[in-house]
C-alpha cells in the first residue's frame, strides 16, 4: 500500500530535499513567523548572501517560501498551504505504520493452540 496524495512524485522530492537542511528548515521557521527581507535573512547566518540565496532558491522550487519584490528588496514568506499538503502526507504513512503495528499487535494477542 503506497501513500496517496496530491502532490507528484517530483513535488514530494523537491520538499523533502529542501527540508534536509537546518538552514532551510531556520529559514522556513523564520518565515512562517513573519515575512523577511532576504538581506535580513542572510544577517543571521555565517555564510555569504548568495549562499542564502540558493537556500531561498531551494525553498521557493519546493513552493515552500513565495518571493516577491518590494521596491529595490525580495521578500520571503513561508506558504502554510504546501506545509500543511506535505504533514498530511506525513500522516498519510504514519497511518499506514499504525495498521500495519496494530495487525501485529493482533497477530501477537492471539492465543497459541
Amino acid at each position: 500500500m503506497v501513500a496517496q496524495t496530491e502532490l507528484s512524485d517530483d513535488r514530494i522530492d523537491r520538499v523533502f530535499h529542501a527540508l534536509a537542511t537546518a538552514t532551510r528548515r531556520d529559514i522556513l521557521r523564520r518565515t512562517l513567523e513573519r515575512e523577511q527581507s532576504i538581506s535580513a535573512l542572510a544577517a543571521d547566518y555565517d555564510m555569504s548572501f548568495a549562499a542564502v540565496q540558493k537556500h531561498i532558491a531551494v525553498l521557493e522550487a519546493a513552493e515552500l517560501v513565495v518571493k516577491r519584490a518590494e521596491g529595490r528588496e525580495r521578500l520571503v514568506r513561508a506558504d502554510p498551504a504546501m506545509i500543511a499538503r506535505a504533514r498530511a502526507l506525513l500522516a498519510q504513512y504514519e497511518d499506514l505504520w499504525r495498521a500495519r503495528i496494530d495487525r501485529l499487535d493482533a497477530l501477537l494477542a492471539e492465543p497459541e493452540n
